[in-house]
């Protein structure tokens, strides 16, 4: 009896340690979610770098709250969002991806709405001697000769997606598409020409704003391409009273006024 009791009280004492270490591990963990709740995590287009960072720092001192961005291709960060990441908002550079993620029941309903917009242009490096009229049938193939245009890839990259529609809109697509130097996101096709490893590149107007490597050569007809919208919303499950009041901070004069200081169109 005396052993079978022995037996037992390890087994008690081993369940109590058990129950300690996992106690261990839940309450910290427990404390630590409940302390990040008011941390928002923006998933935002690689394009917007510059301007969502000032506006995270100006939400940051005013503190209204704290906020972490994170930057990429548009289908980059919506796949990711797709496949469980840890997001509160996402800001995208085309509607197709914003799309993509509401067919998915990913966004939070209601919350969708187009903040920005934005053009495409030709940019070369700064001391580049070329001259482009950018219209129908324009000689884009002749100017590059064997060299290669910089661009977002044009099968997921928005910037690249833009591209393409406005190269074929225009007739010069299949002369091109040979030529095409496919970048990750559309910052990568800006440093490709910065660096003058590619004498021309298709990015946004606000990237060749921001860089003083490049100039910009040639800007797309507006209806050669869809109208460059950034839509943004909250994430479905994670509209939190933080979440939305950044949201709301993205439509107020102090966001517009950077979005504007980098050549953005505040819709």
């Amino acid at each position: 009896m005396t052993h079978h009791n022995n037996t037992l009280n390890k087994i008690y004492a081993l369940m109590f340690y058990m129950a300690l270490v996992l106690l261990t591990f839940i309450l910290p963990s427990a404390y630590a979610d409940d302390g990040q709740s008011n941390k928002v995590r923006i998933f935002s287009a690689g394009s917007t770098i510059n301007a969502v960072t000032d506006i995270c720092n100006l939400f940051i001192e005013k503190k209204m709250g704290e906020i972490t961005p994170s930057f990429a291709a548009s289908s980059t960060l919506a796949k990711q969002i797709d496949q469980g990441a840890p997001a509160d908002i996402y800001l995208s550079a085309n509607p197709k991806w914003m799309d993509f993620l509401e067919k998915n029941n990913m966004l939070e309903p209601g919350t969708r709405f187009d903040l920005l917009g934005n053009r495409i242009v030709l940019i070369a490096p700064l001391n580049s001697t070329m001259t482009i009229t950018i219209d129908k049938g324009f000689d884009l193939a002749g100017v590059l000769g064997d060299e290669k245009l910089a661009m977002g890839d044009p099968d997921h990259v928005p910037a690249g997606i833009y591209g393409k529609q406005a190269l074929e809109s225009l007739g010069v697509w299949d002369s091109v598409t040979l030529k095409v130097a496919r970048s990750k996101d559309v910052r990568a096709a800006l440093a490709l020409v910065e660096r003058a490893e590619a004498p021309l590149g298709i990015v946004y107007s606000t990237d060749a704003a921001i860089s003083k490597k490049v100039k910009v050569v040639g800007v797309f007809p507006e209806e050669s391409h869809p109208p460059i919208i950034y839509p943004v919303a909250l994430v479905a499950g994670n509209a939190t009273p933080s979440a939305r009041s950044f949201m709301e901070f993205l439509k107020g004069e102090d966001a517009k006024a950077i979005f504007e200081k980098y050549g953005f169109n505040v819709r």
